[in-house]
């Protein structure tokens, strides 16, 4: 609780996650409990589905005509309430959090489209804003809000109500903190469930503030532990982790006997732990590289769409339809064809200049129609005929070109070529990209004069920006 009279609390939360009612039901608990109360809010870009400052200041009533402000200010706000790590770190930087500070956040990530968008991994250390959540505050109380949420059916919004009830930051029982759910008289019931949970989390009685670990992956068909047991014998311990999930994968993605020679692969590379963990992730990877097939597969998932409807909070009785943009390139489609139509098509300057036309622009696909659902659910299910596509038999000879690379190299060079597979993501020019960085850092270690250190080096040049600017510099220095 302040050790003054006055009250200042700021609310960083991004689009949909109910930051406005947060907001309101602070200012109702304040306006009914004895305080003059008032709540503003800042709207910010909608880089992170619109990041809003809401800011709440109170004061005991009967002091005259109180002026009270309408933004936080750096060194003067008593508790922090963030939804998501991100805004509680913006807090941190903005000056808002202080040793007199409060803070309440969640742990959980929504990314920002430059941390999506980045060539290699992009996502801000989570770990840097937590432990500077801890030295920075007066207390830290943080787990993930968003789990909880989903685990009570509620929204995260009231967990965080809870939470803050929960810290006793705020001089009202939690008696009060329920009035001003019921007051507001929206879902009631799952906004108490979700004001429950967060309070006895911020008690330490209900959620763990850590996250979960990566749960072992467990076979569950008869090829799967068949394969799960040739990991175990022939691989070492480090690497079995992330063959486990390579085999998960693509057999996903294409089927056991596809499983089988990614395992066929790894035994070729021999025996080093080191080079057998870095390889085992990065080739399950490039095996499981994303064409025309596996998105349409991925967007008609039932899976997906229940994943859609939790996020949105559809009601059993509510429709949700879903539109996609799409920009398939001629050089796709062909791809997607049999090898040797795509390779003639693609290779008849005439074919290309009159199909090209017809994909040049992007589509708005409603995958939720029944029109665009059939025609999506029959290109997946060209998957079992992919091993005849020009795509297929493209990616399996640079993959095997990128093998015996690796094969006829020393131990560190080789981990850090495996390790090269960052820069191939992603389909289309995001795809392009990439390739064609691998392949100038590739070229310039066949020509000589490139130990482990100057490939790593490259390797980080190219995923500095998508433009290869940062490399064409360093490949010229």
């Amino acid at each position: 609780m302040p050790d003054r009279k006055r009250i200042t609390i700021a609310v960083l939360g991004l689009g949909g996650q109910g930051g406005g009612v947060l907001a309101d039901w602070i200012v109702q608990l304040g306006e009914r409990n004895g305080y003059v109360a008032q709540g503003t809010s800042v709207p910010g870009v909608a880089q992170r589905t619109g990041a809003t400052i809401y800011y709440i200041e109170m004061i005991p009533a009967g002091t005259a005509a109180p002026v009270l402000a309408l933004t936080p200010v750096p060194g003067d706000v008593d508790v922090v309430v963030a939804s998501e790590l991100m805004e509680a770190g913006r807090a941190i930087l903005r000056g808002f959090v202080t040793k007199r500070t409060e803070l309440i956040g969640s742990t959980h990530r929504v990314y920002a489209i430059s941390e999506k968008s980045a060539m290699g991994d992009g996502r801000a250390s989570a770990e840097r804003i937590l432990a500077a959540a801890g030295e920075r505050s007066k207390r830290f109380i943080g787990f993930d809000m968003e789990a909880v949420a989903e685990r009570t059916g509620s929204v995260i919004s009231s967990v965080l109500f809870g939470a803050l009830a929960g810290s006793g930051a705020l001089p009202f029982p939690r008696s009060a903190f329920e009035e001003a759910i019921r007051a507001g008289g929206k879902a009631v019931e799952a906004n108490l469930r979700g004001f429950a949970a967060g309070f006895d989390a911020a008690q330490g009685n209900g959620a763990d503030a850590k996250a979960e670990e990566s749960q072992a992956v467990v076979p569950t068909t008869a090829a799967g532990r068949a394969l799960a047991a040739r990991i175990e014998a022939d691989l070492p311990h480090p690497a079995q982790f992330f063959a486990l999930e390579g085999v998960r994968r693509l057999m996903d993605y294409q089927d056991a006997a596809y499983a089988g020679l990614y395992l066929d692969r790894l035994d070729s590379l021999g025996g080093n732990p080191a080079l057998l963990t870095e390889a085992a992730r990065h080739l399950a990877l490039w095996m499981s590289y994303e064409d025309t097939i596996r998105v349409a597969d991925l967007k008609v998932r039932a899976s997906r769409f229940a994943r859609v409807r939790g996020e949105v909070k559809a009601k059993d009785d509510q429709i949700v339809r879903l539109t996609e943009y799409m920009h398939p390139r001629l050089e796709e489609v062909c791809e997607t064809l049999p090898a040797g139509i795509g390779r003639r098509i693609l290779a008849s300057e005439g074919w290309s200049r009159r199909l090209k036309p017809l994909f040049t622009k992007g589509r708005h696909v409603e995958t939720t129609s029944l029109r665009w659902f059939l025609m999506l659910s029959m290109l997946a299910g060209w998957r079992r005929w992919r091993r005849g596509t020009l795509r297929f038999q493209i990616e399996q000879a640079r993959i095997e070109e990128w093998l015996t690379l690796v094969r006829t190299s020393d131990a560190d060079v080789a981990i850090e070529l495996v390790r090269c597979q960052r820069l191939i993501k992603g389909y289309g020019e995001t795809f392009e990209r990439g390739l064609g960085n691998y392949r100038r850092i590739v070229d310039r270690y066949r020509a000589g004069g490139l130990d482990a250190a100057g490939i790593r080096q490259l390797r980080e040049a190219a995923l500095a920006d998508e433009d290869g600017v940062a490399l064409g510099e360093a490949l010229a220095s």
